[in-house]
This record gives C-alpha cells, structure tokens and sequence, in this order.
C-alpha cells in the first residue's frame, strides 16, 4: 500500500502543478492549489524513498583471500563459491523486509562478477560454474522472482586494469556499465563508490596512481548513459544525482537531517568536501536526499573471524530508526560467505530484527481517533488524511498558516513509545520543527520534539507515553505544512 500510494503521489506531481487556481466545495469558494516549497523529488527519486530498507551485497575475490580492499593481482582461480544460492541470498533480505538488493558487480580489485566482454578478470576464468556462471544474471533473478528491485555497484577504481588513470580508462569503465544496464532487466540503482586512486596492481605496473576525482571520470556523461538506458534509476555518489551519502559508514543519519543540499557552493560534488552530507542544507538549491549504508559484521565482506561479531537486533533496531527514522534511506550490507549463501549468524539476528519490527508497526493507536485541527485549508486536505494510509492525500493549512495544531482524541486509552510523521514530499521539505503532547491530569503536557521530517521521522521515547489524547504542534515551517500520516506504536 505505501509504495503504490508513493507512485501515485509521485504520478500526480503534475497534476498537483498544473491544475487552475480554485475549485468548489459546497457552493463557497475553495482555497487554491498549494505550489511546492524549495527543490522537490523527481519521480524516480519518490520510487526510491518508498523503498526506504534494502541490502547491500559485497560478495568478490576478497571473500576468498580474507582481504576487505583487494589489490588487483588476485588470481581469477580465487573466487570459487562451493554452494552458491542466490535465493537464499535474496530470500535473507527479503525475510529482513527489504524493498531490494545492491550487488558489488565489481569492486576496487576489478574482478567482475559478471563474464564481461572487455577483461578476462573476471568470473569467466573462474572455477566457479566451469566458468560459464554470472552472479549478477543469477542475484538479478532471484529478485525478480522474489519481488525485489535489483541494483549494482561498479567501482569507478579499478586496481587491476593497465589503463586506470588514462583516459582509455573512461572508454573501458562506460562499456562496463552498458553490460550491466542493458543485461540485467530493470535497476532501482547504480551505486558509484568515492573509493578513487592509489597504489595496484595495475596490469602489472604495481604502482602508485592518483586522480583528480572531480574531472577524470567526466561524470556529466558517465551519468547520461544511466539515464538513457535506465531512466528510472536512482545514482548514488558523495553527492548524487539522484541520492548522497550520509558522510559515515555507521548508518547514522544527522538529527536534522534535511533532504535537499546546496549546490551552487564551489567545491561541490562529486568528488568535493564532505561538508553537509549527514545533516543536509537548508535552504538547499537540489533534492538530494541520504542513504545510510552500514554492515551487518565489522567489514564490508565476509571473515570467519567475524561470525561472533554480526549486529544484533538491538543494534539494528537503533540503526533503523536513525536512518529510516530520519528521513534517510538504509542500506545493509549481508556479505555472502565462501559458500555463497548468507550466515546462520547474520540470519538469525535479521530475523529477530524483523519480528520486533512487524510487532511494533502492527497496530496505528491513532486509527479511529477524532481529529481536530485548529486550520485547514478545505475539505480536499482536511485532517482525515493522515490516518487514511494513502500518502498521496494529505491535510494541509492555509498559506499564512505556518503553525498549527493536529489533535487526536483515541477512540480508547493508549499505550506508545514510537510516533511515526511523513510530509507529502511533491510539495517539497516544508515543516522545520514539530513537538508532541499528551493529555495528563487535565492539561496538556509535552512528551517529545523534533526538527525534520521529510519522508519519514520515527520519533522513539525512551519511556513509554500513556494517554488518550494527543496534541501534535507544527512550531515552525517554512511553507503551510502538508502531512500525509501520523502514527501512535508500541514497540513489544
């Protein structure tokens, strides 16, 4: 229900900016269309945000020779997965509520998991299937027949290639990334690492190559034949196209952490200062929401050493709320041991991850409350609209209107520790600050307070809230505030 409502809210964008001036309620003079505030998502971009939780999977040469950054020189003979189970791989993430899978089609040491065309460092000189197997074809399968979206990861360092630092180095990487965007059915993404230059094996030089990150990869063109080829996929970098990084490999979010950056400061991205990543810009010239990416285990790909050190579900639960939570996207890495398949380890604390999670968001305490807000800005946005589950329809004030007031009376007494807010991201990141009351002893008394919100904030209260009334106040916003759902949880 969320990603469909999201695909029409993003459909509906148009519509939302198109239609004329006024329309009728009741025979009295209706209040205008509401115009967007600052940079708003594309419609890709909302596709991305509905998928909110997916998986990172780093899987290589690395995985055999025990090593996370592999120099370039590992002999193709290394990579050789003795029970390889895509949909175990896939059937692990999806079990973990996962929207969708990034697979590290080739990684820093250049080896490719697929049987490219234009280097023989690759899966077709492995053992593995005699040579004849394709771990992209094989994980991109099992999502579809499972029902995730599929994305790839192509390292734009490559520490095996003779020509990396040349710019016959450009031509050999674009033809690399045309294999993976016309041979694999449709991408959610194409993650672009910042990992960029330094000593490798380099076709045999074994020197050291540094690169001007911000010119060599010609980036502007490089991203053309992404969006040609696959025009509803989202780019990552440091700073975009489409999504940022987060500034930290922790999976933690800035509190705020604003959607949109400014891009008209010199120096930007990609390949330019670190600085806003985690926390966003506000006011910001683009869109550019965060990913949150983090591992399961300490490194990014699977040790032995490591299966006493998987996260567990208390870990993860604190990492979902400050990513999700915060209005970011989470992206986390389950490494493929030398199996191929996922650890029972890294399973088991997944699965109890998930269990705590479908118990807290079982049940809205908010649904059947009466709702009053102290303005609105007609029938068409009245407050109703955020317990409908439809975050296409939202409850939105007059224009003036930039402080406001939701109150909820429940339909019984309640018990909660998590409140759970999305604006209606067509119009863009309009409310800045929120607090949060509840009825106690005859008079209001707050309980919680935050800043952003964006596509979704999870407030979580280290104690839990008992009442029967809930105020919630708008106290600042840079345009008439638009929420499209409100939620009241108890985590078990």
């Amino acid at each position: 229900m969320i990603k469909r409502s999201l695909l029409l809210a993003a459909t509906a964008v148009g519509l939302v900016l198109g239609l004329c001036g006024c329309i009728s309620l009741n025979g009295a003079e209706a209040a205008s269309e509401p115009k967007p505030y600052g940079p708003v998502p594309t419609e890709r971009q909302l596709r991305w945000h509905a998928m909110e939780f997916y998986g990172f999977l780093h899987f290589t040469v690395n995985t055999f020779t025990d090593k996370e950054w592999g120099y370039g020189d590992e002999s193709e003979g290394a990579f050789n997965p003795t029970d390889f189970d895509a949909d175990q791989i896939v059937g692990t993430a999806r079990a973990a509520g996962m929207a969708g899978v990034i697979l590290t089609a080739k990684h820093h040491d250049g080896f490719c998991l697929w049987p490219s065309k234009y280097t023989e460092h690759s899966v077709k000189n492995s053992p593995w299937r005699g040579g004849k197997g394709d771990a992209v074809k094989e994980i991109a399968a099992a999502c579809k027949r499972q029902g995730l979206r599929f994305g790839v990861y192509l390292s734009p360092w490559d520490r095996n290639h003779k020509d990396y630092a040349r710019p016959a180095y450009i031509e050999y990487y674009r033809h690399q990334l045309r294999e993976l965007l016309t041979n694999y059915g449709e991408l959610f993404t194409v993650w672009f690492d910042g990992a960029n230059g330094g000593d490798g094996f380099y076709g045999g030089a074994r020197e050291m190559r540094r690169i001007d990150n911000r010119t060599f990869y010609d980036w502007p063109n490089t991203w053309k034949i992404v969006r040609e080829l696959q025009p509803m996929a989202c780019m990552f970098s440091d700073a975009g196209p489409d999504f940022r990084w987060v500034g930290n490999e922790a999976g933690i979010a800035g509190d705020p952490c604003w959607a949109t950056l400014d891009m008209t400061k010199p120096g930007r991205y990609p390949g330019g200062s670190s600085q806003g990543l985690n926390s966003g810009e506000r006011p910001g010239t683009a869109w550019l929401p965060a990913e949150c990416d983090v591992s399961i285990r300490p490194g990014w790909f699977y040790h032995a050493s490591e299966d006493a050190k998987v996260k567990t579900p208390a870990q993860l639960l604190d990492i979902y709320y400050k990513s999700v939570g915060r209005g970011a996207c989470l992206n986390l890495n389950l490494p493929p041991d030398r199996r191929g398949q996922i650890h029972g380890n890294d399973v088991a604390s997944l699965k109890e991850f998930r269990r705590i999670l479908d118990a807290t968001f079982a049940k809205n305490f908010a649904q059947g409350a009466r709702l009053e807000a102290s303005n609105q800005r007609g029938k068409r946005w009245a407050p109703e609209a955020v317990l409908d589950g439809d975050r296409a329809t939202y409850w939105l004030t007059d224009d003036d209107v930039k402080q406001a007031e939701l109150v909820a009376a429940l339909a019984q007494p309640a018990t909660f520790n998590v409140v759970d807010l999305r604006e209606y991201l067509p119009l863009g990141q309009r409310i800045e600050a929120v607090a949060l009351d509840q009825w106690q002893g005859g008079r209001w008394v707050q309980f919680a307070q935050a800043t952003s919100i964006g596509n979704r904030r999870l407030i979580r209260m280290p104690e839990k809230v008992a009442t029967d009334k809930v105020r919630l106040r708008v106290t600042q916003a840079a345009a008439a505030p638009a929420i499209s759902e409100f939620g009241l949880y108890l985590e078990p």
